[in-house]
Formats: C-alpha cells, structure tokens, sequence
C-alpha cells in the first residue's frame, strides 16, 4: 500500500511538473539603489543580497535597468538577459556601484522608470540606507509611486519592493468588478 501511494505521488509529480515548469512572460526590472554617501557603510551587505536575489528574479528576455539614485538619478545599467553573460553584468554593474553626495534622488528614478515601463509587469526594487534618504520622496510630489509598496527591513538599510503604476490598473480592476 505504502510502496503503490509513494508511486502514485513519484508519477503525479513527474507528469504535472511541466505544466508549472513553463517560463513565465520577459519583465522590466528596475534596480534603483541608493547612491549617497550613506550607503557606503552598507554598500558589501546590499551587493550580496542584490546578487542573490537577482539570481532567482531574472529570466531570459527580462530587460533589467539599474539605477544611482545620487544627487540626480542616473541609469548606471540597462540592458537585456539573454544569457549567462548579461547577468554577469548586471552583477558587475551592482558590484561596481559607486556613491556621492548627501542626497538620493528616488523620486527622480521611480518617475522615470515609471515612464519607461514596457511590459505589462514591472519588478522594481529600491534600496535605501537610511530613513533620511527616503524623505524627501515620501513628503514630496512623488510619494503616490511608493503608495504600493512592500519594505523589508535590514540592519542599517531597507528594500521597497515598489509597484510601479499599479493605481490605473486597481481603478480599472475595480471599475470592471463592480460595473
């Protein structure tokens, strides 16, 4: 009886993994770190993370673009994963990032990778240092693009997962249900 249910789960297995096997739509993914001098401090902790993450996100034909949020935010990377090699890049790009300045222009690279989204779903991640890097985005103009967001937080750093232009798609979700 064991050995004929053990089968059983072995053959339900083996014949249902293919259909969630299959590869999920290309995204846009969008990477916007912090690039003030406070991110420094945590800059070696935030790559390997980042790294890591990466490798369980990305997907052949995902077009990833790394931001520095600096002074003024500025496209460090961007570019499409077709191979092992692209996210070789996406990686140096992570590892290579550089930081200046006392401020960080999230506002600026949220509005802008907003504007650029091409598929119909866009994974962006923002890493912030510190919780005064963040205010000036979430007292200003552009804090309705963090109104669907998701925050992890770590020693000395936080990451927004950041639904980008997700409040036209609830509106016409909602619009849809109830008409």
């Amino acid at each position: 009886m064991m050995k004929t249910s053990l089968l059983a789960i072995i053959a339900f297995l083996l014949f249902i993994s293919p259909i969630f096997g299959a590869e999920r739509a290309p995204i846009d993914v969008n990477l916007i770190i912090d690039g003030s001098q406070g991110f420094a401090g945590v800059k070696n902790e935030v790559t390997v993370w980042l790294i890591d993450r990466l490798d369980h996100v990305l997907a052949t034909g995902d077009s990833v673009t790394v931001w520095n949020a600096g002074a003024r935010a500025s496209i460090v990377f961007s570019g499409r994963i077709d191979n092992a090699s692209d996210k070789e890049a996406v990686r140096r790009a992570i590892r290579d990032f550089s930081v200046s300045g006392n401020n960080a222009d999230f506002g600026g690279a949220l509005q802008e990778a907003a504007r650029r989204q091409n598929t119909a779903f866009t994974y962006t991640l923002l890493i912030s240092s510190s919780a005064s890097a963040l205010t000036s985005t979430l007292s200003g103009p552009h804090a309705n693009l963090l109104r669907f967001s998701r925050v992890q937080e770590f020693a000395g750093w936080r990451a927004l997962t950041v639904g980008l232009n997700l409040d036209a798609r609830v509106r016409n979700a909602a619009a849809a249900f109830f008409n």
